[in-house]
């Protein structure tokens, strides 16, 4: 006895022959219908030949005003609609994202260095395209691959050496390194020379991916500098440069941002130290997501020096 086959089994009309379908219940004519699709009448009529068997009815019949749907074809031109407009969604690139009307929240993970240096430029510039869409800066973490790949974040900042396999990066701006000192230090005047540099106290700033680059440089170079003063990020940092005679090493973006903003004096760092990018990076999920695209497209025109994107 033969088995029967699940419902599921049935064959599926070609998109073709759905379109078909379509375009003879519109015209009633094989011809426009050829025309439109681009076929010759004789394919046609095949293709229609093939749609009747496998639908097991006539659905047109030829008449002298023309080719008339059958009860039939009645019955199904709604259902064979519905079904070419959804495979017409499968196959869009999906909905543009609109700045102007969004009113998403876009979460990007930096470091309290670029909440400086990037992000006012980066929220006035958005709220001038969007103004109803908001910005929600995040530490850059343990968490961030996984905060990238599950959506809760839509980009990091900085310098991230462990997002690899999976995602994308975009240079942004390369970064030296700075010494930032008060203009009125008692022993320094026109250059920091290494010696300088040995004998004055520091502050040491734990904070940012960057800081085991200065951490290992100092070593391998024998210097050890005596610290005065750490700190777990550059809040305050300004302030105490300032009104002190201690020196602090970082990188220059942030350092030529706080000494123009509170006049301190900025000084080429006597040690080499490795320089390393600032980029941007997302997870290949949202590579082609409207919203990441336009957000990464804002941060590339306002940050980018002549770089390019890979994976």
């Amino acid at each position: 006895m033969k088995k029967a086959e699940p419902a599921n089994d049935v064959a599926l009309p070609d998109v073709h022959l759905l379109r078909l379908f379509d375009l003879l219940y519109s015209t009633h004519s094989v011809t426009r219908a050829a025309e439109q699709l681009g076929l010759s009448q004789p394919t046609v009529s095949i293709w229609l030949g093939k749609l009747r068997q496998q639908l097991h009815d006539p659905l047109f019949v030829r008449t002298p005003a023309g080719m008339q749907p059958t009860p039939r074809a009645d019955e199904l031109i709604v259902p064979a609609r519905e079904a070419l407009e959804a495979l017409r969604r499968v196959a869009a690139h999906g909905s543009a994202f609109e700045p102007a009307s969004s009113t998403r929240r876009f979460r990007i993970c930096m470091t309290d260095a670029s909440h400086v240096t990037l992000l006012p430029k980066l929220l006035a510039h958005v709220r001038a395209l969007a103004p109803g869409v908001s910005l929600e800066a995040a530490r850059i973490d343990d968490e961030t691959a996984h905060a990238l790949q599950a959506g809760e974040a839509d980009l990091a900042l900085g310098l991230v050496p462990w997002l690899e396999s999976g995602f994308y990066q975009q240079t942004l701006f390369p970064q030296d390194w700075v010494c930032l000192v008060n203009p009125q230090h008692p022993r320094i005047g026109k250059s920091l020379t290494l010696r300088l540099y040995k004998d004055e106290a520091h502050i040491g700033i734990v904070a940012g991916t960057g800081a085991q680059l200065l951490a290992n440089a100092l070593e391998r170079h024998g210097v050890n500098r005596r610290i005065a003063l750490v700190l777990p990020g550059f809040l305050g940092l300004a302030a105490i440069v300032s009104t002190t005679d201690l020196i602090a090493t970082l990188p220059r973006h942030i350092g030529e941002t706080l000494a123009g903003s509170s006049g301190l004096r900025v000084y080429a760092c006597p040690v080499t130290i490795p320089t390393f990018t600032v980029k941007q990076h997302w997870h290949a999920r949202y590579h082609q997501e409207p919203a990441n695209r336009w957000l990464r497209g804002v941060v590339a025109t306002l940050f980018m020096r002549g770089a390019t994107a890979s994976a």
